[in-house]
């Protein structure tokens, strides 16, 4: 089975690759390489790994010839980076993906998954599901609610459609994203011996980066009538966590007083806070996610102990593009046939 994974060399992708051609699925990449080919570097001689340099906003249709199934995960990820050029975001987080949606029905795409985000949920009072109203509070957040609103009536029985809202993804990935709040969390902790907490009373649902891609590929393996049309949240219940206790999570995993090692900061918080429900893809997939937050901070932390990341602007989103943005003004705008180093 030929599976497109759009936004393929980016932190979920990257690993979301490697579990399924661990599984036999052959993977094609099309992904702009705004972080660099240094990630994927080790996939590309894999058997059954295609890497394409490509933007979802203009390229050829004719790289879905063949492919059973589209996942559609291309964006400008998450929400401060969002927010350094609004219409950027849209015309690739939105306009870009629904391109990819439309060019996936007309090429007889069997599959499609989008990936949405739990961030559409906003400031929620009490747990919230996949019925809730929406509120999203940021271009990321907006462009991903209206990116669901357009793609999911194109499903029908020959082009099945399912949007996944990933709770915030935390663990460690080739492409290592050191923006995520327990990845931060964990650097902040190694390089300074202190965790800060800013605000500490917002919620977030959390969940591992390698349960995201086990819950794709359960989606994969589920019969079409259970997913076409439908809209799952991905996470566990028992990882939605106030701010302030993830800290102490993260203190405790890693042999630390929290007492002593975090230090809390009123200032600049954010301002979203959400508790999600997991409950319809454990009910309905029978999906139930078997990492912890003690797994993925000690992954992030063994690789930084180890060496294996060597912290650079590229692990941090928003740092990078407006590296990018700051030496090419024009990359968002037009093709660039260049691989960023």
């Amino acid at each position: 089975m030929r599976v497109l994974l759009t936004g393929g060399a980016g932190y979920i992708g990257n690993v979301m690759a490697r579990h399924l051609l661990d599984r036999g699925f052959e993977v094609v990449v099309l992904d702009r390489l705004f972080f660099g080919v240094e990630p994927v570097r080790d996939l590309i001689s894999e058997k059954g790994y295609t890497l394409v340099h490509d933007d979802v906003r203009w390229f050829d249709p004719s790289i879905l010839n063949g492919v059973d199934i589209v996942v559609d995960m291309a964006a400008i990820a998450n929400d401060p980076a969002g927010e350094l050029n609004p219409e950027f975001t849209m015309d690739i987080n939105y306009r870009g993906r629904v391109r990819v949606a439309n060019l996936a029905r007309k090429h007889r795409v069997r599959r499609y998954i989008y990936f949405s985000t739990c961030s559409v949920y906003g400031y929620q009072e009490g747990m919230v599901d996949e019925r809730s109203h929406l509120n999203p509070l940021t271009t990321y957040a907006k462009a991903s609610a209206l990116g669901e609103k357009e793609i999911l009536p194109l499903s029908s029985e020959d082009f099945i459609v399912t949007i996944v809202r990933p709770a915030t993804v935390y663990g460690y990935s080739p492409r290592l994203r050191l923006d995520l709040v327990v990845n931060t969390m964990t650097f902040t902790l190694f390089t300074e011996g202190k965790v800060k907490v800013f605000g500490g009373t917002q919620y977030r649902p959390l969940v591992h980066v390698r349960d995201v891609a086990r819950a794709v590929e359960a989606i994969i393996n589920t019969e079409p009538e259970k997913v076409n049309g439908e809209i799952f949240n991905v996470g566990s219940d028992e990882q939605n966590y106030r701010i302030l206790d993830l800290a102490r999570e993260i203190c405790k995993v890693l042999g630390r007083d929290p007492d002593e090692c975090i230090e809390l900061r009123p200032q600049d918080v954010d301002i979203r806070s959400y508790r999600v429900s997991f409950a319809k893809i454990r009910t309905k997939l029978g999906f139930i996610p078997k990492y912890t937050i003690a797994d993925g901070v000690r992954e992030v932390w063994n690789a930084l102990d180890e060496g294996r990341v060597k912290p650079s602007t590229k692990n941090w989103t928003v740092r990078r593009y407006r590296e990018i943005l700051e030496r090419f003004p024009d990359i968002l705008a037009k093709p660039l046939n260049i691989i960023l180093p």
